[in-house]
């Protein structure tokens, strides 16, 4: 990271409408840059392909920690049933399959859920109690009732602080804040 990276997080532009965020978008990702994020109070439809967001991987995440849940909970009773305590009870057999779903279905439901909860937090860096985005007054003011913001990360390969500054007031922003680490 270069002396004058260091100092910022990155550059923040503020748009008064949700269609001049999602065109700001559209410039800003065909412009290169990759590491960027947009605030909105209430949810724009088609920001996440104006940015170029990738599907994440949560329903993955999701679907192998359910099969994990019911797996396990299919051998746990498997082997409690049939190596560990194979007792004749009532003439049923040891590995008597129709007992075990129950159990298994709720555990495969628990495990996916677990499994995308903790993915979900994982895969957005969550808990962050502390975000440099807050360290601009605008933002902190007007993010979350009647303004939207797009951040270009100081981070990103293509980022030099004046091209980049350049670029975002040229996408004609209300206004176009440095971002303090």
């Amino acid at each position: 990271m270069t002396a004058a990276k260091s100092h910022i997080y990155g550059l923040l532009a503020e748009f008064d409408t949700p269609e001049a965020l999602i065109a700001a978008a559209e410039k800003v990702r065909d412009a290169g840059y990759r590491r960027t994020d947009a605030f909105s109070p209430f949810p724009v439809h088609g920001l996440a392909a104006a940015l170029g967001l990738q599907r994440t991987r949560v329903a993955l995440i999701t679907l192998l920690c359910g099969i994990c849940g019911g797996l396990g909970a299919y051998g746990m009773m498997w082997f409690s049933s049939v190596i560990a305590y194979p007792f004749n009870i009532g003439g049923r057999p040891p590995h008597s399959w129709p007992a075990f779903v129950p159990i298994t279905f709720e555990l495969t439901v628990l495990g996916a859920a677990f499994g995308a909860l903790l993915g979900m937090l994982a895969l957005n860096g969550l808990p962050q109690p502390y975000h440099p985005l807050f360290n601009v007054q605008r933002f902190a003011d007007h993010a979350s009732r009647d303004c939207f913001f797009i951040a270009i990360d100081a981070a990103d390969p293509k980022f030099e602080l004046s091209d980049t500054r350049a670029f975002l007031e040229s996408l004609q922003p209300q206004h176009v804040s440095e971002v303090p680490r």
